[in-house]
């Protein structure tokens, strides 16, 4: 809400930023090198299968395949044939602002996190060249509150008059415990599984996880080495041992940050351990459920109200 502000500042980057559009393109070209066919502008219609075929129905035709994932974001269609369930939904909503040369200079190196007034909720800038993405995120269900702290936050940093280049809203969606990932020669991976890390909400890193294990089970339906039940039982156990444990200890730790969002903020900012911390989960060098796996972390969560 931006009534206690601390900066910290580390000895090297934690964090790159990427422009999405650019990362995107990355990814398809990529594919493509590696064979894959790309067909754009195609709408999926309608997911079946038979004993060996999964039939895929779109705009463009019916596509019979060894195999499918499911890697269709979080408005997925393909969830919906698996039966997909979430437990956590939440809307962000992302602004990029256009900056001048001595604004952009200002925000180069930097990145601003602000913890907002409703439980759970939080808002960020991360800067990117001549523009800032500017975002907030909330449980969904309080559209208006959101839409009025983003333009608030935007307006104490000083920018209420900046040009907005691009503006939107998504929906994050998490997962249940017991939601399926698989069904016959069908798998879920990212987005469209709900897997995500419930705390942060961030879906890059679990939806290219993921997406490898996915890719490998479907592999291993189209050469024929494994059978649905068991390639789907694999995949899911794969992401219960890893996806999943860190999703359970970000549920933990959203369930803190939530009733007690000034701790979370003195610890993570004002103590050494806290900021090493930080950094560490930042650069990808541990993760949420190894933290949670020492005694101290663990009591301390208990002891604040986290599962």
């Amino acid at each position: 809400g931006g009534h206690r502000a601390t900066t910290q500042t580390a000895t090297e980057p934690i964090i790159a930023m990427i422009n999405r559009s650019e990362f995107d393109a990355r990814l398809v070209a990529t594919a493509e090198a590696s064979g894959a066919t790309i067909a754009t502008g195609v709408t999926l219609e309608q997911v079946d299968e038979d004993d060996d075929f999964v039939l895929v129905k779109t705009s463009a035709g019916t596509i019979r395949a060894r195999s499918l994932v499911g890697a269709d974001g979080s408005a997925s269609r393909v969830a919906g044939y698996v039966g997909a369930q979430y437990e956590q939904v939440d809307l962000g909503l992302e602004v990029e602002l256009g900056v001048d040369d001595e604004q952009a200079s200002e925000w180069r190196g930097r990145l601003h996190l602000d913890f907002g007034e409703l439980p759970g909720s939080y808002a960020w800038v991360f800067p990117k060249g001549d523009r800032l993405t500017v975002g907030a995120i909330a449980r969904r269900g309080n559209g208006a509150w959101q839409q009025e702290y983003l333009e608030r936050f935007i307006a104490g940093l000083g920018l209420p008059g900046a040009p907005v280049e691009r503006s939107g809203g998504h929906l994050t969606r998490c997962r249940a415990i017991d939601s399926p990932l698989a069904k016959g020669r069908v798998l879920l991976c990212g987005d469209a599984a709900g897997l995500l890390e419930p705390w942060t909400r961030e879906g890059i890193s679990f939806a290219l996880r993921s997406g490898r294990l996915a890719g490998a089970a479907a592999s291993g339906l189209a050469l024929g080495n494994q059978n649905p039940a068991g390639a789907g039982a694999r995949y899911s156990d794969a992401i219960a041992s890893t996806l999943g444990e860190e999703m359970r200890a970000g549920s933990a730790l959203l369930a803190v940050f939530s009733r007690h969002p000034v701790v979370v903020h003195r610890a993570l900012a004002s103590t050494k351990a806290g900021w090493r911390g930080f950094e560490r989960l930042s650069r990808g060098e541990t993760t949420l459920d190894r933290a949670m796996r020492r005694r101290p972390v663990r009591l301390a969560v208990a002891m604040a109200g986290g599962r």
